[in-house]
């Protein structure tokens, strides 16, 4: 019969020999990728199970040589986590306890400064000096390292800034933070009117007045007025007073309030109260001599005390 089961081909009624291969080669190709994916699954757990393994031998060997360590250190320093056992007595009974050794870490005072010589053509520096002026310790980079060293070395030092001299003692020189400071204000020095331009010399007074005013008003935080440029924001003014000897000083505001009346003004005139009583009071208190002058009560600083 066709459609019956032929033994001598080994194939299904209605199947000839090209489906067959077909399903053969469909089977193969699903077989393989399967075979593939299984591997590398076993693959990873192989390597995970031999990576968990080789940390547990880590850690295990780690713990015993930090107890082999420890007992090491113990014997050698004649302590024990457990004590220690004094020998027994020569007439028997129970040995007597002997209280347990500590080991403390001590850190060791700091060596007080020594003198040191100053050798000549040595470059600017830090110095600690005497009252005498001869040198004690340095060089030092800066102030504050030399003054750790006085107090750290316990000397009735001062800390000072120049260069050796053969007898010992040093010459004063301007350090960075000087030179840096006296070119800010001689910056500020320059906003000054042109009314200061005939009357700044090395030897008026009022010339000596003028910058311990402006040098104390830089130093609080009050920046002059740019007089001599075109500024707009405005700041403390310096105007000369020659019949006084003094320095007339006054708040400038910004060129918004001051000139186009921003806020009105009321309130120009309230914030130019304000600041001019509050540069007097700074004044004051900075150590100058402060009195008003004419009817607007400007402040009018006439010496230092």
């Amino acid at each position: 019969m066709s459609r019956s089961f032929s033994r001598d081909r080994g194939t299904f009624p209605g199947r000839d020999a090209r489906t067959e291969e077909s399903l053969v080669i469909m089977g193969t190709m699903l077989l393989w990728p399967a075979a593939t994916v299984l591997g590398f699954l076993l693959c990873t757990a192989v390597v995970v199970a031999l990576g968990a393994s080789s940390t547990a031998r880590y850690e295990h060997a780690r713990a015993v040589a930090g107890e082999q360590a420890g007992r090491a250190a113990a014997l050698a320093s004649g302590t024990h986590p457990a004590g220690r056992r004094a020998a027994a007595p020569a007439g028997g009974g129970h040995p007597q306890p002997r209280p347990q050794q500590v080991a403390v870490a001590v850190r060791p005072a700091q060596a007080p400064a020594r003198a040191a010589v100053a050798a000549p053509g040595t470059a600017h520096a830090w110095w600690l000096v005497d009252e005498a002026g001869q040198v004690l310790a340095g060089p030092f980079d800066d102030r504050i390292d030399a003054d750790w060293a006085a107090l750290a070395g316990g000397l009735a030092a001062v800390s000072v800034h120049g260069a050796p001299r053969p007898d010992g003692g040093i010459a004063p020189r301007p350090s960075p933070a000087d030179r840096a400071w006296l070119a800010e204000l001689g910056d500020q020095l320059d906003r000054l009117p042109e009314d200061w331009d005939a009357l700044l010399t090395d030897t008026d007074p009022l010339t000596t007045l003028v910058v311990e005013v402006a040098a104390a008003l830089v130093e609080a935080g009050l920046p002059l007025h740019d007089a001599a440029g075109a500024g707009t924001s405005g700041g403390v003014c310096l105007v000369p007073e020659t019949s006084s000897c003094g320095v007339l000083v006054s708040w400038r505001t910004h060129d918004r309030m001051g000139v186009q009346l921003s806020r009105g003004e009321g309130a120009l005139e309230a914030v130019q109260e304000l600041m001019d009583a509050a540069l007097a009071d700074t004044l004051a208190e900075l150590g100058f001599v402060v009195q008003t002058f004419g009817a607007s009560g400007v402040p009018l600083v006439t010496a230092v005390r």
